[in-house]
């Protein structure tokens, strides 16, 4: 079984939008700890394969650890390379669905070492793949007020930024930025009680988000993901993403939009541009039902569109 603490987001729904064939080739580009790769290989038949994708080594670890089956290919890699490594097996139009479920696994922000989440003191690292790039501490260690307000203000949201950012260069220079738990108390203390007594989400949480996407380069991925994916399902193949945030959701929905609706030229007697996506239903969330028994299903939100025949849309 799948780590107890992981619970798939939305994964009938998963199931559901992806429509899936007993003898297709499947995608889950964000395998985190297999609960939706579970999932779709209950509804595979014996020909049927699927292809899982994350450069964290302890989801792998977890794949060799927990699933035997000859039909799951674990691939430790980014889903930004999901075109070439699709490309480089020869299938290329013949994949038949894409799960995207975005943002950090509940185990991630479990175990403390890997530096994810504010409520457990732990190195400053948050990198996906720990094997390479760099740490959270090595960036925050050289960036200036500037760099460090920016990624606050654009990845997190967060109308405090350049407070904060003078805080933790405060800490920095004062030794006191040390991992995590210390970390998160300058943030906190950074944001006026007024401020963050009137939110229902820790004070740290958007910066924290903001530093863990901006690491990772989150929203470059996905948009390289996004375009892989495209460029590799077969005519009918459908693409699903689970969103957890704004700015995440905003660049599926763009994406998915500009390949189903594609502008059309204004030169008079110009072809008309064939869309290559189709959208499917209007964007889903979780259930009350779900969000009751799961807490982080409550911002999810799934999208979904299938492929066409026309060529991809160039924008």
């Amino acid at each position: 079984m799948a780590e107890p603490s992981h619970v798939p987001v939305m994964r009938d729904a998963c199931l559901d939008a992806l429509a899936i064939r007993p003898a297709g080739i499947y995608i889950d580009a964000t395998f985190g700890r297999g609960g939706h790769a579970r999932a779709i290989l209950e509804r595979l038949g014996p020909e049927g394969q699927l292809l899982v994708f994350d450069q964290d080594p302890d989801a792998q670890a977890v794949a060799k650890g927990v699933f035997d089956d000859p039909r799951l290919v674990f691939v430790a890699r980014s889903f930004a390379e999901l075109g070439d490594e699709i490309a480089a097996r020869g299938l290329v139009g013949r994949i038949d669905g894409i799960l995207f479920d975005l943002g950090v696994s509940s185990p991630q922000f479990d175990v403390a070492e890997r530096g994810f989440s504010f409520r457990h003191a732990g190195p400053l690292d948050m990198r996906m793949n720990t094997r390479t790039g760099t740490t959270l501490g090595e960036w925050l260690a050289r960036a200036s007020h500037g760099e460090i307000a920016r990624v606050i203000k654009t990845l997190g949201e967060e109308p405090m930024a350049g407070r904060i950012a003078g805080r933790i260069l405060d800490a920095r220079e004062a030794g006191t930025l040390t991992d995590t738990g210390a970390l998160a108390r300058i943030v906190a203390d950074a944001v006026p009680a007024r401020i963050s007594q009137t939110k229902r989400i820790h004070p740290a949480t958007r910066t924290f988000q903001a530093f863990r996407m901006h690491i990772n380069d989150e929203l470059g991925a996905l948009d390289a993901g996004l375009a892989g994916a495209l460029s590799v399902l077969a005519p009918g193949g459908r693409l699903a993403v689970i969103s957890f945030h704004s700015l995440e959701d905003r660049r599926v929905k763009r994406f998915m939009r500009a390949q189903a609706q594609p502008a059309q030229p204004a030169v008079p007697m110009a072809a008309v541009v064939a869309p290559a996506l189709s959208l499917i239903n209007k964007p889903r969330r979780a259930d009350a039902m779900e969000t009751a028994a799961n807490p982080r299903a409550r911002s999810a939100m799934l999208r979904v569109a299938e492929r066409t025949q026309a060529p991809e849309v160039i924008v």
